[in-house]
C-alpha cells in the first residue's frame, strides 16, 4: 500500500487509509450478501400443510419443509369424546414441538353431523380449546360453512353468530370470518353471512375447483371472492387431487400441476397471505374396494413423497 495515493485506490483525497478500508469492506460485504440472499416477495406469502393426523409432525419429510403453519379440523363437540381429545392432545403436542402455529377450524360432529350447535355450545367449545391449548391464536369458527354436508349450509346467520362470538372470546386471536368452498352458492351465501357478521376482515377459501379444473384467473372463484369482500384472504384448504371418485382417476402428475397452479394463483393478489395445503397423508388405493372419495395427500400410502411434495418444497425454500 505504501507509495500509492488514496485516490489511486478509488477513494477521495480527504479519507484516511483506515476509513477507506472500512468503506471498502462494508461495500464488499453488502455485495456478497446480495448475491446469496433468497429473493423475498414484496408481500410475504406463508405456506403450510394441514392434516388431522398428528403423525405428520414426526415425519422427517415434513420437518424438512421448514413450514411454520398448519391447520386442524376439529368436531365442535370434541370435548365430549375421548378419541377426539386424545387425537387433539397428540396433534397439539406435535405442533408445539416443531414450532408450528396452529389454525383450528371447527367442524360438524362426527356423531351427529347434521346437528347445528347453539351459539352457547360453540362458545363452550372455543373456551375449552383456548384454555387447554394456549398456543392456539388462530381460529376458523366453521369449516367449509357453505357446503351441503355442513349444518351451516342453509344457516349463514348462525355461522356469523359463531364468528361474532369468537371475536368477543379471543380479541387477540386471528379469526377467519367465513371458511367457504369455491362452489356455485359461495357468493350468495357470503352475502347473507355479511348481514350479521360484525366487521369481518379475514376470509378463508377452499379453491379446489380453481386449481384442479384449470379455471382461468378471470373466471376463478378466488378472483370473485376478492372482488366481493374487503380485507385479507387465506386459502385455508387447497391441494392437488390425486384421486376423487370417478371424476378424478388416480394421477400424481395431475396433482403436481394443480399444486403449481395453486401457488401461482396465490401470488395473483397481495391480499392472499396464507396457503394451507391439504393433506399430508395419502390413501392406500390398493385396499379400497371402490374408488376412494378423496386423496390429495402430499405423501403416498407407502410414506414416500409424491411429485407435488417436491413442488411445494422447492417453492418454500425459494420464498420462505
Amino acid at each position: 500500500m505504501h507509495g500509492k495515493s488514496h485516490s489511486s485506490l478509488g477513494f477521495g483525497q480527504g479519507l484516511s487509509i483506515g476509513t477507506a478500508l472500512s468503506i471498502f469492506v462494508a461495500v464488499l460485504t453488502l455485495t456478497l450478501a446480495a448475491g446469496t440472499t433468497k429473493p423475498v416477495p414484496a408481500e410475504a406469502l406463508t405456506v403450510g400443510v394441514g392434516d388431522n393426523g398428528p403423525g405428520m409432525f414426526n415425519d422427517p419429510h415434513f420437518q424438512r419443509l421448514e413450514t411454520r403453519i398448519s391447520r386442524k379440523i376439529l368436531p365442535y363437540d370434541f370435548y365430549k369424546h375421548q378419541w377426539d381429545r386424545d387425537n387433539l392432545d397428540r396433534w397439539m403436542a406435535g405442533a408445539k414441538a416443531q414450532g408450528i402455529q396452529p389454525l383450528v377450524a371447527f367442524n360438524h360432529s362426527n356423531v351427529r353431523p347434521k346437528r347445528l350447535p347453539s351459539v352457547g355450545q360453540f362458545r363452550y367449545a372455543l373456551r375449552y380449546l383456548l384454555r387447554k391449548y394456549p398456543q392456539v391464536r388462530t381460529i376458523s369458527p366453521w369449516n367449509e360453512a357453505n357446503h351441503h354436508t355442513q349444518p351451516t349450509a342453509k344457516r349463514p346467520k348462525r355461522a356469523a353468530q359463531y364468528y361474532n362470538a369468537a371475536r368477543k372470546i379471543c380479541r387477540r386471536c386471528k379469526i377467519v370470518a367465513a371458511d367457504v368452498l369455491d362452489q356455485k352458492n359461495m357468493l350468495p351465501w357470503i352475502k347473507k353471512f355479511r348481514r350479521y357478521a360484525k366487521r369481518p376482515s379475514l376470509w378463508g377459501l377452499h379453491s379446489y375447483r380453481d386449481t384442479n379444473r384449470r379455471i382461468s384467473w378471470r373466471r376463478s372463484a378466488t378472483r370473485k371472492l376478492l372482488k366481493k369482500v374487503r380485507g385479507k384472504v387465506w386459502l385455508t384448504e387447497v391441494g392437488g387431487l390425486v384421486a376423487f371418485g370417478r371424476n378424478y382417476r388416480y394421477s400424481e402428475s395431475r396433482a403436481k400441476v394443480a399444486t403449481r397452479r395453486t401457488l401461482a394463483l396465490a401470488k395473483k393478489s397481495r391480499r392472499i397471505q396464507r396457503v394451507y395445503f391439504y393433506a399430508w397423508h395419502g390413501t392406500d388405493h390398493a385396499r379400497m374396494r371402490r374408488p376412494y372419495l378423496w386423496d390429495s395427500g402430499l405423501m403416498g400410502a407407502d410414506g414416500k413423497p409424491r411429485p407435488a411434495f417436491y413442488v411445494l418444497r422447492k417453492w418454500i425454500r425459494k420464498y420462505q
